[in-house]
C-alpha cells in the first residue's frame, strides 16, 4: 500500500466516523443490520452511532499512523499503528457486549 492510499482510505474513515458521530444516515453496526424491522424502528440508536463513530475513526487514525509511517520510514509508527489496532479491536468487543447486556436487560 502506498502512502496516498492509506491517506485516502484514513480520510474515508474519518468522513464516516464523523457521519455516525452526528447520528448521519444510518447506524453502521451488526446490531442494526441484524434487528427487525420493527426493533429498528423502535430501539435507540444513539448508542449504536457512537459505537460505530469511535470505531471509524480509530480505524482512521491507524490508516493515518500507517500513511505518515511510509512517508518518514521511521519503524516506530508502525508499532503505533499496530498497538493502536489492538486497542481498536479491544474497543470493539468491549463495547459491544456492553451494549448488548444493556439491550438484554
Amino acid at each position: 500500500m502506498n502512502m496516498m492510499m492509506a491517506s485516502i482510505i484514513a480520510t474515508i474513515f474519518f468522513l464516516i466516523g464523523g457521519f455516525q458521530l452526528n447520528e448521519k444516515g444510518i447506524p453502521l453496526n451488526n446490531a442494526y443490520f441484524y434487528a427487525s424491522k420493527k426493533e429498528c424502528e423502535t430501539m435507540d440508536k444513539k448508542p449504536y452511532f457512537r459505537q460505530s463513530g469511535i470505531a471509524f475513526t480509530l480505524i482512521g487514525i491507524v490508516f493515518m499512523l500507517h500513511s505518515i509511517e511510509l512517508h518518514l520510514n521511521t519503524g516506530w509508527l508502525m508499532i503505533v499503528a499496530n498497538v493502536m489496532l489492538g486497542i481498536v479491536i479491544v474497543y470493539a468487543i468491549v463495547s459491544s457486549v456492553s451494549l448488548w447486556k444493556k439491550r438484554n436487560l
